[in-house]
């Protein structure tokens, strides 16, 4: 019977289910955002790649996805031999490279992506106290606290109790621009603000551990008992 027959007859229209084999769609916003999620991921990582280090107060939206995605972004590190660390309460995201357990701290090593550069005397003394200066900070205003500023003056007066005074204060303060200049480069202070401050940064607390702080003081005394011994 035709549906013209069922009409005239007075029989209602059959009712078509749906087939159990049609999808529903994914609502477009979820898979957009699946999207993004990613889009972020490699821009955490691009961006971990290219400064060694993610701070939640400089790039909070990329240190949150770091932080979020932390094993996910490892697994993309992984075959470059780099590790993504955190520290969560000082709000960094750093890159690490992985080498072997057995290594020792002073073993040669390389990494067709990282050049390795050691610091000079002068510079890894002006990185010593400046991690002293930090230390005394977080011991006071508590750790995390991030807002570390110290006067270029009091790195002169610092540094010249180790060193000796030159005798020209011009001369000095050259000295000092110029290294903090130098560690800038490596993540530890920013530029000189109006008021002649640095800021320290963060990483700090693991770039100049306590095994090399020690290492130095060994060194220096080993400098000065042969100053006294000539």
């Amino acid at each position: 019977m035709s549906i013209f027959d069922r009409l005239a007859a007075g029989e209602p229209e059959p009712v078509h289910q749906p087939s159990a084999e049609l999808s529903v769609e994914e609502p477009a916003g979820v898979a957009e955002e699946s999207a993004r999620t990613g889009q972020r991921l490699r821009e955490a990582l691009q961006a971990l790649l290219a400064d060694g280090v993610l701070e939640q107060e400089r790039k909070p939206n990329l240190y949150r996805t770091a932080f979020l995605q932390q094993p996910a972004l490892n697994a993309m590190l992984e075959p470059l031999d780099f590790q993504a660390s955190v520290d969560e309460v000082r709000g960094l995201v750093f890159l690490r490279v992985l080498r072997d357990d057995h290594a020792g701290i002073d073993d040669d090593w390389s990494h067709p992506l990282v050049r390795r550069q050691r610091l000079t005397l002068e510079q890894s003394l002006l990185l010593a106290v400046l991690r002293q200066q930090f230390v005394n900070h977080e011991q006071e205003a508590g750790v995390g606290d991030s807002n570390v500023l110290v006067a270029v003056d009091e790195l002169v007066a610092a540094m010249q109790s180790f060193l000796g005074d030159s005798g020209s204060e011009t001369k000095e303060r050259e000295r000092i621009l110029t290294l903090l200049n130098q560690l800038k480069n490596h993540g530890v202070v920013t530029d000189p603000d109006e008021h002649g401050r640095v800021k320290i940064r963060p990483l700090i607390a693991h770039l100049a551990s306590p095994e090399n702080l020690q290492a130095l003081l060994h060194q220096l005394q080993s400098l000065q008992q042969a100053e006294q011994g000539t």
